[in-house]
């Protein structure tokens, strides 16, 4: 299944926020959406989801234009829009009988969900006697009542402790292995590089940067080589007097000797060099840019 956006534009008023947004997006594979507050993700996200229509441009799957009788959507809002006062299954239900599931089916997805979420226990419970990790559970789950084809995911691991974290990840690995399409949308971005083979980043309401993560990487210089090692200052000085001009600095941090090269052609000359010093080195490797580093290069101007 490939989901495909075509030169979208969209205005509110005199504002235009989205002005010609295209990519594509397949089944069995998770897309980061990124960028700053104000950028557009949201506008994007309910055109993908027909919440309204664009000015211009269309939407697509599988070369049709999308629909809800060609496809579901499974969405996880940053803001949750559950109710506090009712019981947590009988919510589940109105939501999964809101999107057409049949009750029997919509049980068992119920207590299938529970059960991997580790939240069972609470099923005839308020939700507002839930912390906000489990809450945030009780979200997802409403999102997914459906088996829907499409999941939208934003901020799906706002609020939720290193333990709650890694359940809900394995959750979203098993729906991208089973060939869900999922829109992933967050500012964690180690979440993004471990769920996204492929992002794409808004700014001023055009896309700068999409592709895979790794293809981003490398269109950045790499001339700076992280050197890791016990002895940092060791490591640096036997640098300093090794009489390599093409070396322009040298930062230690973190156990490591960052250095800059000149040339990013210079690097196998430094590695050969390096492993001649006398001192204990235990691994040399171009230092690349992390998603992080490449949000700020592409979000810090205009939004």
């Amino acid at each position: 299944m490939i989901l495909s956006v075509n030169n979208i534009y969209k205005s509110f008023g005199e504002k235009q926020v989205l002005k010609g947004i295209s990519f594509s997006a397949e089944s069995g594979k998770a897309l980061g959406v990124l960028g700053r507050n104000g950028a557009g993700k949201t506008t994007l996200i309910r055109i993908i989801m027909q919440v309204f229509a664009p000015d211009s441009g269309a939407v697509y799957i599988d070369k049709t234009p999308i629909s809800d009788t060609n496809v579901s959507f499974g969405y996880l809002p940053e803001e949750r829009g559950l109710y506090p006062k009712k019981k947590i299954s009988s919510q589940l239900m109105y939501f999964a009988e809101l999107k057409g599931v049949p009750r029997a089916k919509a049980t068992a997805n119920i207590d299938r969900l529970l059960a991997k979420l580790e939240i069972s226990e609470y099923k005839n419970t308020r939700l507002d006697s839930l912390s906000k990790g489990n809450q945030q559970k009780v979200q997802l789950i409403a999102a997914l009542i459906s088996d829907p084809d499409i999941i939208v995911l934003d901020e799906p691991f706002s609020g939720l402790d290193p333990v709650n974290a890694g359940i809900l990840k394995e959750l979203v690995k098993e729906l991208i292995s089973e060939g869900k399409l999922v829109l992933f949308s967050s500012h964690q971005m180690n979440y993004i590089e471990e769920f996204c083979n492929d992002i794409v980043i808004l700014n001023g309401g055009h896309i700068v940067a999409n592709g895979t993560i790794r293809d981003i990487k490398h269109q950045f210089a790499r001339n700076i080589m992280e050197v890791s090692c016990e002895d940092t200052v060791a490591v640096t000085d036997a640098i300093n007097n090794a009489g390599m001009p093409f070396v322009k600095n040298l930062v230690m941090q973190d156990g490591c000797v960052f250095v800059t090269l000149d040339n990013e052609n210079r690097k196998f000359d430094f590695m050969e060099k390096a492993a001649a010093l006398g001192v204990d080195i235990d691994g040399i490797r171009v230092k690349e840019p992390n998603l992080n580093d490449i949000f700020i290069h592409y979000t810090e101007g205009q939004i």
